[in-house]
């Protein structure tokens, strides 16, 4: 019998159609797995085909811009926002618009474009994720600046144009409508309860353990009862925090320990799938909240948005989210 599951913060209520009982290799992906991707603007020793980078963590005595780094934030070529400019909001009737101000930035996550999360070293990772901080502080000081989002688009079908390992930063002039109903939807269940429903959240997840991925001191990852697509999994810190940016040196192993071996499973379930991920934090604005809790989701895209979901938001899940996190859990060490 199907399920209708409803998200305990959005309000959002997905189908989860248990009776197909999909397995892991009932998912056909698209990617074409190179043996050794070629180098591009985003290798080392072509520091010069992109534009100057913004902040770099490299070998002392290197110079910006040349060869030296391991971890290398530059502008998009191509921003979807610009930083230059007055927001200008204006009306043209009834309709609201403003110029399209804002911050639109690459983290090249390693010079080597054969390198992946799932390869580098776990220390790699940590100073990826410290750069997200970096950047997140200081983009912060711009007030035209309302959202910042993190993000990360692994394999063509993810929206990924470039192999080469990266993620990429979008600060915003607006909170965002996804971001919005999380906000709204977890204050609405704080005044109701007093707790912050993440809070509350991860506490029912570690107790009944029937969707936890994986543990470790900080950090726990697992499939969100009312989850959208096969293996959607969620790293939420332990310890209630609203701005990933307050994120300390401490706790950054344990994120990156986190975060890889989640990836990793996933592989294993889905060889080369591709997957988006994203960092939900607080708006810049309003950065220190009792009700709202920052955390990474990673969405597979292993399925498809049709005419259904574009004209209902509901979605259709063919995996109940207890199979899909017990097939990532059995992956574990092998």
């Amino acid at each position: 019998m199907p399920e209708l599951r409803k998200d305990p913060i959005t309000g959002r209520w997905v189908v989860i159609a248990a009776e197909r009982a999909m397995r892991p290799s009932d998912f056909k992906t698209k990617e074409i797995v190179e043996k050794e991707p070629k180098a591009g603007p985003f290798s080392e020793g072509n520091e010069s085909q992109t534009p100057p980078e913004i902040l770099s963590y490299r070998t002392p005595g290197t110079a910006p811009n040349t060869p030296g780094w391991w971890v290398r934030v530059i502008p998009n070529k191509f921003p979807a926002l610009k930083i230059e400019g007055d927001l200008n909001r204006r009306g043209i009737g009834m309709y609201d618009m403003m110029n399209g101000v804002g911050a639109h930035e690459i983290i090249i996550e390693s010079p080597h474009p054969a390198d992946s999360l799932k390869k580098l070293p776990v220390k790699h990772i940590e100073d990826i994720l410290w750069a997200f901080r970096d950047r997140s502080l200081d983009l912060r000081k711009d007030a035209r600046l309302k959202y910042i989002i993190i993000f990360k688009n692994k394999g063509k079908e993810a929206g990924a144009s470039l192999a080469h390992t990266h993620s990429q930063l979008i600060a915003t002039p607006i909170v965002p409508k996804t971001a919005k109903e999380e906000l709204e939807g977890s204050r609405r269940y704080y005044e109701y309860k007093e707790r912050c429903v993440y809070c509350d959240m991860v506490a029912q997840e570690i107790g009944d353990k029937q969707r936890v991925v994986l543990e470790n001191e900080g950090f726990v990852a697992f499939v969100p009862f009312a989850s959208i697509v096969p293996f959607e999994t969620w790293i939420l810190p332990k310890q209630h925090s609203s701005d990933y940016a307050e994120i300390k040196r401490s706790e950054i192993s344990y994120l990156a320990d986190a975060l890889q071996r989640t990836l990793k499973m996933l592989d294993k379930v889905v060889p080369n799938v591709p997957y988006n991920f994203y960092i939900h934090s607080a708006p810049l604005d309003n950065l220190r909240l009792p009700h709202y809790h920052w955390h990474i989701e990673i969405v597979p895209r292993l399925t498809q948005t049709a005419g259904f979901e574009w004209g209902t938001g509901l979605y259709i899940n063919p995996m109940s989210p207890e199979n899909a996190a017990e097939f990532l859990r059995k992956t574990e060490g092998k």
